[in-house]
């Protein structure tokens, strides 16, 4: 016999598995290695004003309602071509002959290069080195100027005004044209432009428009509408618990809504998009109590059809129509109102363009859209000031923050300020100064409450002031820069109105967790029994079954102790006293002795199953034992079987049954029992039948029982068989 000695030589088989899996690896880096270039691309171009902040924001808060056009923009440019290019890549290499090693490495390196670059590029262009020193790096700007609501004395009047709050998405100034104040040769919001200048926008003896400047966590749609209402930059730390699963936000902080409802005001928010997203209900609700009129509102009052969805939801020409159609009744209460609404039209990339957008920018579709845009919400305000209810109604309108749009500003001067839109309309006070007025839209917060006649002791609320009062913004005070600089820096004092949302929430949602696994939790006493060889099995049972809730069912899983695959499933039987139990049949676990873990589950009403506890039970080798020759015959085509003889078979007892389960060669699932035929001269025949099988040829797995009469059936031997083509 030759023996060989020292390392072991790979087969062939061996080494072309090998190859195979280095080319798998080799193209699945080089596909990841152009996702990730193709996804910072993507995410740039289509977030160019894109922050730090903003990112932290959005992967803690929930993105249900997302716009599906953004979701399949990312699947077509990032995913699909990062396949598509890679499968061009695969298709060269194997045209490259004998360099296509070295070509494939040159390209890994390649790809690792640019995805590097990326990476480097993502962290330069969101400035995260600034971000993460900044998050170490203590300030007490904000204490410092933070006027707290609940200290501030405020004096609403003896008749309550009316509020209408219009937040336009993505809305500027930058819009109109120069002469107004914006930014572009002609207007594309001239009754925007006109209706700001006929109001107010706190641009003084200017004839130029003026508005609100976003600052730090305040520049995209959920931070705009937090920091208009509460003068407060939302900027929440990276912590482990995401806001997907509070049930508050930001209980700590006094807004405009809370003030309004301690105040007797009854509010509403209407939207065309889900006002689950980026966790926009859960703020409103908690703060101020309002009434959700939202996409799933419309789609479950009949507003609109059952499968209709545009853009985020619905588009604003229908916003406006069901804004006068609530506006209509709410009006009829003899209570002050809040409404407050939330366009989606001119959201990026490009905007919603509706049937009734004008044409005048040809193939420019956002400033068509933009422009119908500053018609219909100024033709709503007109709407407005018709009704028996505007006499005694303050209108506020702003955008929310500058637009995202990836080209639409690019010809916009670097010199010149991007502000948001702003005008305030039948406000119960005029401006005490004719100063052209440098502010951020956190001053919105306290300028609002001013509108409506509230007097504001000191005129501050938050960080905002009142733009109505003569004293000076924080930009006025110390400049826009600094502002940024203290609202980017850490602050104990944030994060004690934070801590609410992340310590005190998320332990009220492990409260809740708590109590769920309570409820749905099952308690038993289990015993398992012996090995009856009678039977070939054993019994698993359940006593003293307890659960809060109904119990639906009991099963269990049976593995090999030191296996690693579940062998079987059973479904408990529920006895006549309460009891539940499983039978585990050595038949079913191949007749193979040893210890098996059992793990036993239970299943409580309205929950998925859950683990009860581990137990383990032992098949044993019975005592009495069979032998027998075996042979295997070849597949015979013609007659579609083939057939398992069994000779000189022998036993200590008389043979009672021999029987046979086919397996595939590697499967874990019998296939087919089948029972021997005792032949006249004293053999057992098992015909293995090839239609039982779907004529599905390969190597077959049989394991041969015997049962005499005081045993049960028990294993004989394991043999294969194969059917061929």
């Amino acid at each position: 016999m030759k023996i060989q000695v020292g390392k072991k030589e790979l087969s062939e088989k061996q080494k072309k598995i090998l190859r195979k899996v280095k080319v798998i690896l080799q193209y699945v880096f080089i596909f990841l290695s152009l996702l990730i270039a193709t996804t910072v691309a993507w995410v740039f171009r289509t977030w160019k004003g894109l922050t730090m902040e903003e990112v932290v924001f959005h992967i803690q808060a929930p993105t249900t309602g997302t716009d599906s056009g953004i979701i399949s923009s990312f699947i077509l440019t990032c995913p699909l071509i990062s396949i598509v290019l890679t499968l061009v890549i695969l298709l060269l290499h194997k045209r490259l002959g004998k360099i296509k090693d070295i070509a494939v490495l040159g390209l890994m390196v390649a790809f690792l290069a640019v995805a590097a670059f990326s990476v480097g590029y993502m962290w330069n262009r969101l400035d995260i080195t600034a971000y993460a020193k900044n998050q170490t790096t203590e300030s007490t700007f904000i204490e410092d100027n933070y006027a707290d609501p609940k200290e501030v004395e405020l004096t609403f009047p003896e008749k309550k005004r009316n509020l209408i709050y219009i937040y336009l998405e993505s809305m500027e100034n930058t819009y109109a044209d120069e002469k107004s104040g914006g930014a572009f040769e002609k207007s594309r919001i001239p009754e925007l432009a006109k209706l700001s200048l006929e109001n107010e926008n706190f641009s003084g003896n200017s004839t130029a428009l003026n508005g609100g400047i976003p600052m730090y966590g305040a520049t995209w749609t959920m931070g705009a509408l937090f920091a208009q209402t509460s003068g407060l930059p939302l900027n929440l730390p990276i912590r482990g618990d995401l806001m997907s699963t509070q049930s508050e936000f930001l209980p700590g902080v006094i807004n405009l809504g809370d003030i309004l409802e301690e105040n007797g005001y009854k509010q509403y928010f209407l939207m065309g998009s889900e006002a689950e997203f980026a966790g926009r209900d859960l703020y409103y609700k908690q703060h101020g109590n309002y009434t959700i009129y939202d996409y799933n509102y419309s789609l479950e009052n009949g507003e609109i059809p059952e499968d209709y969805h545009v853009f985020w939801g619905y588009e604003d020409a229908k916003l406006f129509e069901f804004a006068k159609q609530h506006l209509t009744q709410i009006s009829k209460n003899n209570e002050p109102f809040n409404f407050s609404m939330l366009t989606v039209d001119t959201h990026f990339e490009d905007g919603y363009r509706c049937k009734d957008c004008p044409n005048t920018f040809g193939d420019d579709q956002y400033a068509n859209v933009m422009a119908c845009s500053s018609k219909k919400v100024t033709e709503f305000v007109k709407w407005i000031q018709e009704q028996d209810f505007y006499e005694n109604t303050t209108i506020v309108i702003s955008g929310d923050h500058l637009t995202m749009d990836s080209n639409f500003c690019d010809d916009v001067p670097s010199s010149y300020e991007r502000k948001v839109y702003t005008t305030y309309i039948n406000s119960a006070v005029q401006p005490e100064t004719e100063d052209y007025r440098e502010y951020s839209t956190m001053d919105n917060f306290p300028t609002t409450l001013a509108s409506l006649g509230v007097e504001i002791s000191g005129n501050r609320l938050g960080l905002g002031t009142n733009l109505f009062s003569s004293e000076e913004t924080l930009i006025e005070t110390y400049g826009k820069e600094q502002v940024n600089t203290g609202l980017k820096m850490k602050s104990k004092f944030m994060d004690e109105l934070t801590k609410d949302i992340v310590v005190e929430n998320a332990k009220k949602v492990q409260e809740e967790e708590k109590a769920e696994a309570e409820e749905k939790k099952i308690t038993a006493d289990i015993t398992v029994s012996d090995y009856d060889a009678l039977s070939d099995s054993f019994k698993v049972s359940l006593s003293k079954v307890k659960c809060q809730l109904p119990v639906e069912s009991i099963q269990c899983t049976v593995w090999k102790s030191d296996g690693m695959k579940a062998l079987v499933w059973y479904e408990a039987e529920k006895q006549e006293d309460g009891t539940y139990s499983i039978e585990v049949k050595g038949s079913d676990l191949a007749h193979e002795e040893g210890s098996y873990d059992v793990i036993v589950y239970g299943q409580a009403e309205g929950y998925d199953p859950s683990v009860i506890k581990t137990v383990t039970g032992e098949i044993k080798e019975p005592e009495s034992k069979i032998t027998a020759d075996v042979t295997v015959t070849n597949y015979d085509f013609r007659k579609g079987y083939f057939d398992v003889i069994l000779s000189n078979v022998e036993s200590t007892e008389p043979v009672t049954a021999i029987e046979c389960t086919v397996w595939e060669k590697d499967g874990t699932v019998a296939l087919k029992t089948y029972q021997a035929k005792r032949q006249g001269d004293g053999t057992y025949l098992l015909r293995i039948k090839a239609m039982d099988f779907y004529y599905k040829t390969g190597t077959y797995r049989i394991l041969i029982y015997g049962q005499t009469e005081n045993s049960p059936m028990m294993q004989m031997d394991e043999v294969f068989g194969e059917i061929t083509g």
